[in-house]
């Protein structure tokens, strides 16, 4: 568990920077808000494929330390071109090549998570490795504002090369990584089952226990994908009345979210592994919908700033409800066998929502030139949300 927590917070450093100051990035290069959103919606679009591959894969017992390394391995590559990208051309190709290694990532280290546990409870397990998360996002995100502070924005793709390589080293020289699997194979937090596989795959029911958990995950990624698309853009270019933001403060805002994110992650995570998922999502859904309402409203304010840095309190609690409790639910409400696919369907929730927000975003933002329709209207969908909760029923151990 220390090990997989240790790969965790190494690929969040690196990934920081790179998810949240990329649109920054190229929106020095004159990309226009469409243009960014474009490249950020085609990584997702074949995120969703390569998600389904991982998951399936999983299922078919490739041990998912495989799957890290080769995500790392086109994660570098796409660095390289992210840092000397002028024209539309090599972004766009860039970001299809980080598509495809977040899709691999996603459900082979979730479910590297239970597996990983032993005796150790799966949720307090899963707030430990989202805090590693959380530290890893902040940590990488102020590397990143420093970067941009001193004119060498760009400098967060050489930051992401050096911790992914930091990632394949610890992955080739720890033999226990590559063997966990088989150590833990009889362990109850194990997909695996006693039941024979044919039997297995013909029995599709628990999609229907799975559905209302992916509805949920759908809203919140959507208002984590916006957080990472939106926002950024949104300061820059300013509110109704609120003054546009720099670049570097634009980052420190982010900044701040993940700050208060690394400080709320374990208390919360740890508080919410003691309760019903379904309150944990309540608690998410809410908290978004608190945050989204405040941003909106700080864009018909003159000193709407203020707000916008206070509108993160709540979206870091909520993110801190919801990424631990919604990974818990999906296991609670898939069976043991189809773990793999159902890592990868609830990854597909970030893919899917990061393939339509950008593209939402992009074309809102550069129609109305604010965001404050936008948030209002994702504030309403989180509250009018939660009943759905009342639908998530666990299955029977």
């Amino acid at each position: 568990m220390r090990l997989i927590t240790r790969i965790r917070l190494l690929a969040s450093i690196g990934a920081g920077g790179v998810i949240y100051l990329t649109p920054l990035v190229f929106n020095q290069v004159s990309f226009s808000a469409t243009d960014i959103g474009i490249g950020i919606a085609a990584a997702a679009f074949v995120g969703t494929f390569s998600r389904f591959l991982s998951g399936g894969l999983l299922d078919r017992r490739l041990h998912f330390s495989r799957l890290v390394l080769t995500s790392s391995c086109l994660a570098i590559l796409s660095d390289f071109y992210l840092l000397q990208a002028q024209s539309f051309g090599t972004y766009l190709g860039a970001q299809l090549l980080l598509g495809v290694a977040a899709g691999l990532y996603w459900p082979a280290i979730e479910i590297a998570v239970p597996l990983g546990c032993g005796n150790f409870p799966s949720r307090q397990g899963y707030a430990l490795v989202r805090s590693a998360d959380a530290l890893g996002m902040g940590l990488g995100t102020l590397l990143g504002t420093i970067s941009a502070l001193i004119g060498l924005i760009r400098f967060v793709y050489i930051i992401d090369v050096f911790f992914m390589l930091l990632v394949i080293f610890f992955l080739i020289n720890n033999p226990l990584f590559l063997t966990l699997r088989t150590s833990v194979q009889n362990n109850e937090n194990s997909f695996s089952s006693d039941l024979p596989q044919p039997v297995k795959s013909r029995n599709n029911s628990w999609l229907f226990s799975l559905f209302p958990v992916l509805v949920v995950s759908f809203i919140s990624t959507l208002i984590f994908a916006l957080l990472q698309s939106a926002l950024p853009l949104d300061l820059v270019k300013g509110g109704l009345l609120r003054a546009p933001m720099s670049e570097a403060w634009s980052s420190s805002v982010v900044s701040f979210q993940l700050l208060l994110l690394v400080l709320l992650q374990w208390p919360v995570g740890r508080w919410l592994s003691t309760k019903e998922v379904n309150f944990g999502l309540k608690v998410s859904l809410f908290s978004f919908s608190v945050g989204c309402l405040l941003t909106g409203i700080s864009s018909l304010l003159p000193s709407g700033a203020l707000i916008v840095f206070a509108s993160q309190i709540p979206f870091s609690f909520g993110l801190a409800a919801f990424l631990p409790t919604a990974t818990q639910a999906v296991l609670d409400t898939t069976p043991k066998w189809k773990r793999g696919i159902g890592m990868a369907l609830f990854s597909q929730c970030f893919a899917l929502t990061a393939l339509i927000s950008p593209l939402i975003a992009g074309n809102y933002l550069d129609f109305h030139q604010n965001a404050f329709g936008l948030w209002l209207i994702m504030g309403v969908v989180c509250f009018m949300s939660i009943p759905i909760l009342k639908l998530v029923k666990p299955l029977p151990n």
